[in-house]
């Protein structure tokens, strides 16, 4: 933890470590937004199994290990900004693939009601697809900053919302076999 050092007055303090608390607020809202998304995705499941809590305690994991990629982020941004945003991207990816996995293993048991299903395969959907954001977007942290920042910031709105992107693309789909 930081400390204001030889009499520095805490405001001259804040100002000079603003990236901590800007790093603090993508965590916070990191862990926010996966809450949103757990709660969206358990709001679906009707039963459960002996495996299903092993499934979601490696969720949690990912969750969990938010802070420390987002610490990193602030730390190093200014001096290795690719390769700080990289393992803070790569929290990201291993976050959708330990949501996928979630959705595809209560979809694939039937843990989900039949009534639901439809719906939640492009609830899955929505989380398959973002494993191939969120690695695209890892791989344009080496190339480029502020496009990966794009990208990460688009992924986090869209997952803000969890069940409004999954309405659309079961729309979409609708739309597309009407149109046939």
């Amino acid at each position: 933890m930081l400390h204001p050092q030889n009499g520095e007055r805490l405001l001259d303090f804040c100002l000079n470590h603003w990236q901590s608390f800007l790093a603090f607020l993508i965590g916070f809202l990191t862990i926010l937004v996966c809450w949103i998304n757990h709660h969206h995705v358990f709001s679906y499941i009707k039963k459960t199994d002996s495996r299903l809590p092993w499934v979601n305690g490696f969720v949690l994991l990912m969750i969990t290990f938010t802070p420390f990629p987002t610490a990193i982020l602030a730390e190093y941004l200014g001096q290795e900004s690719q390769f700080a945003l990289a393992i803070f991207g790569f929290n990201y990816l291993m976050i959708s693939i330990a949501s996928y996995w979630l959705c595809s293993y209560t979809f694939n048991r039937r843990l989900i009601d039949d009534d639901d299903r439809e719906f939640f395969r492009y609830v899955k959907k929505t989380y398959g697809y973002s494993i191939l954001y969120t690695f695209l977007a890892f791989l344009v942290c080496f190339i480029s900053i502020p496009p990966a920042i794009v990208l990460y910031s688009l992924l986090f709105f869209v997952f803000a919302f969890p069940k409004e992107f999954a309405t659309r693309l079961l729309k979409r789909a609708h739309r597309k076999q009407t149109a046939k």
